[in-house]
């Protein structure tokens, strides 16, 4: 790539796609949770050496629990599975695991599983992985609103929430933010793509970045050039 990364890259990723991958494949839809929890490996194994210092993953929405029972189980206890096989991983490969979002509703044995998997790779320096889980935007500001309200400024709010997003990437060819980073992506390049999640590769990935490159952030500014033609 000819330009070259910030300091601190922060890519968010609404992983979509998954029940749809199924169907089409004649699958249940837990199949497509399965297959899109390899993906996320990938992706989180692929993320440092692509320039990538922190990676958010919308891994369960607040609205998700309108889903049926079965699949609500069936997630749950995937993410399960998930902790125990990567936390591990994570640690060699210095990667910090943090949740964020709701916990009070999560079941019990997965908050535990959750919660040692922050303690055990919190000393990780090569990637931020956070997982949004019972996440909602929304409530998430009015959460930090509250917890800032004898200082409430950009910055005091941003502190609670988390890092901007330098780019969003959004699989299965929706085009929305259904409620994700609604603050963080303020200025957040988008990119998005029709490919399913389970089928996202690294290549797809480096060619989201190589798109981030290409765009022309002004922050509401003008370049040296427009200023110089519209004098």
């Amino acid at each position: 790539m000819s330009q070259q990364l910030p300091d601190s890259f922060h890519v968010a990723m609404i992983m979509d796609g998954n029940g749809r991958w199924a169907a089409a494949r004649g699958l249940p839809r837990v199949a497509g949770h399965r297959a899109g929890a390899r993906t996320v490996r990938r992706i989180v194994e692929a993320a440092p050496n692509l320039g990538i210092t922190t990676l958010t993953l919308y891994a369960f929405s607040e609205d998700n629990w309108s889903r049926p029972e079965r699949e609500v189980s069936a997630l749950m206890k995937l993410l399960g599975r998930y902790l125990m096989s990567e936390t591990d991983r994570c640690v060699a490969n210095g990667v910090r695991l943090v949740a964020i979002g709701r916990r009070d509703r999560i079941p019990a044995p997965l908050l535990a599983m959750l919660e040692e998997a922050e303690r055990k790779t919190s000393k990780g320096r090569r990637l931020d992985l956070r997982l949004a889980i019972d996440y909602s935007s929304r409530s998430a500001i009015l959460d930090a609103a509250r917890r800032a309200s004898s200082d409430l400024t950009e910055a005091s709010l941003s502190r609670h929430l988390g890092p901007d997003v330098d780019l969003l990437l959004r699989t299965s060819g929706e085009q929305r933010l259904s409620d994700f980073l609604l603050w963080e992506c303020a200025y957040a390049e988008m990119v998005f793509t029709e490919r399913k999640w389970p089928e996202l590769s690294i290549d797809d990935l480096s060619s989201a970045i190589a798109e981030f490159h290409r765009r022309e952030r002004r922050f509401g500014a003008v370049t040296p050039e427009e200023a110089r033609r519209t004098a």
